[in-house]
């Protein structure tokens, strides 16, 4: 990986102008062809350094307005089949498992689910206690996002200078 590589990961980092040629302008900002914005991409694919290409969006903007973390204390012979539930439910965008701290921190099954009003995710979270059996739960609402950055890229900057 060289520094035009290098560059472009730092702008890609930024976000895809949402303009009709978007590589193109990429390609005006770093001062490189087009082709050559189009090439290093599939390059940096295709070697494994990208991992993948895809779009995030700004939840606040597109007006999902709360996000809630739940931590679910499920029975450890039921954590699968509740964790299946959770997982295909629409509302849920990660599930997944966690060693609990005993007496301390004792929930094993974590959600996240997004929407535009928190009573809109209290009765999401409600129904998903009732289709996983699980009673037990802490919802951990989101008061404001501190950072929003995929990792592994900070050091780069340093690379490039």
């Amino acid at each position: 990986m060289n520094v035009r590589d290098l560059t472009l990961l730092l702008r890609l980092r930024e976000g895809v102008p949402l303009v009709e040629e978007p590589y193109r302008a990429i390609a005006a900002e770093l001062g490189m062809a087009e082709a050559e914005v189009i090439a290093r991409i599939e390059s940096l694919l295709s070697r494994g350094i990208i991992r993948r290409f895809t779009v995030r969006i700004d939840h606040r903007k597109a007006g999902i307005l709360v996000n809630a973390m739940v931590a679910w204390r499920a029975p450890p012979g039921e954590l699968t089949e509740a964790a299946e539930v959770m997982a295909r439910s629409a509302e849920v965008t990660h599930c997944y498992e966690r060693t609990p701290i005993p007496g301390r921190w004792d929930y094993n099954l974590y959600s996240v689910l997004h929407g535009r009003r928190r009573d809109e995710v209290d009765r999401s979270i409600d129904r998903l206690s009732r289709a996983a059996g699980i009673a037990d739960y802490a919802v951990l609402i989101s008061t404001r996002e501190l950072k929003r950055t995929p990792p592994g890229l900070t050091h780069l900057k340093e690379r490039i200078r």
